[in-house]
């Protein structure tokens, strides 16, 4: 009987030992653990590469979908913020060029009594956003005229705790900017809805009219209102503040970025605002 039991014994110290030196084998360098992660990094290299590729020979939808993939599938792969940022600019290339995208565009042909204020407003986008797609110098088009036109549907959403605004079509992040939200926390949380476009705003300050040219005016160059009186997304004065929590309750960007934003961005659109 003790035979036994030492025997027994024996055999659950010899498993235990086994356990102990294959749990040590996965933290050493060189052993399986790392490579899976080593050739994640190769491949995702390697269709990082492609993308490029994609990119330099025209195809930008391709490319596009190269770039996500990584996003997507490698968020460890050591390149992913240039990945991250490269994706971002591709899709606002996309968005402004003449390429067609799937389910995201549509052929119009100009028809007698067409403008683009209206073929803007019947598929929800802007004249700016038109006229770039189609490199229109004006906002002259004939009758016959084919004109390539974005139809996803923006959203933007804002998150104060970080200072970033995200332009989203659908649930897909487009771009990321940086902002300055409210001082004390007074930007206000919730859901609204973009129902005014101005381009070189006047500043009303408590009785003050401040024109675009004042350097007191504190909007900048475009200014994007809420449902909510007084509070929108604007540019700025002082692009150095940008990132922290400085306004009066508005979000403020750099003047070059609300200018993108708001060349692309329609009455209607929804805005979300959280802590």
């Amino acid at each position: 009987m003790d035979k036994k039991v030492f025997w027994i014994a024996g055999g659950a110290l010899l498993f235990i030992l086994v356990l102990v030196l294959a749990f040590k084998g996965k933290g050493q360098p060189g052993t399986t653990i790392d490579k899976p992660a080593t050739a994640v990094n190769a491949n995702a290299r390697a269709l990082y590469e492609q993308a490029q590729g994609l990119v330099n020979g025209g195809d930008l939808v391709q490319a596009k979908e190269a770039y996500r993939q990584i996003v997507m599938e490698t968020p460890d792969f050591d390149n992913i913020s240039g990945v991250q940022q490269e994706l971002e600019n591709l899709n606002i290339r996309i968005l402004f060029s003449n390429v067609a995208a799937p389910e995201k565009t549509v052929e119009h042909v100009v028809a007698s009594g067409d403008t683009l204020g209206k073929i803007a407003k019947k598929y929800a986008t802007t004249v700016d956003l038109i006229k770039k797609s189609n490199n229109l110098p004006s906002d002259v088009i004939r009758v016959g005229q084919k004109l390539r036109v974005w139809t996803g549907t923006f959203n933007i959403y804002v998150d104060k705790s970080q200072n970033i605004l995200m332009v989203k079509d659908g649930e897909e992040v487009l771009k990321v900017y940086n902002v300055s939200t409210g001082s004390n926390n007074s930007t206000p949380v919730g859901k609204y809805t973009i129902t005014s476009r101005l381009v070189d705003p006047v500043w009303f300050n408590k009785g003050v009219v401040l024109p675009p040219e004042s350097p007191q005016n504190v909007l900048g160059t475009r200014w994007l209102g809420f449902d909510l009186p007084g509070y929108g997304i604007h540019g700025t004065i002082e692009p150095e503040m940008i990132g922290q929590q400085v306004t009066a309750g508005c979000v403020r960007m750099r003047n070059e970025d609300v200018e993108e934003l708001y060349s692309f961005i329609p009455v209607g659109t929804e805005v979300t605002i959280v802590n």
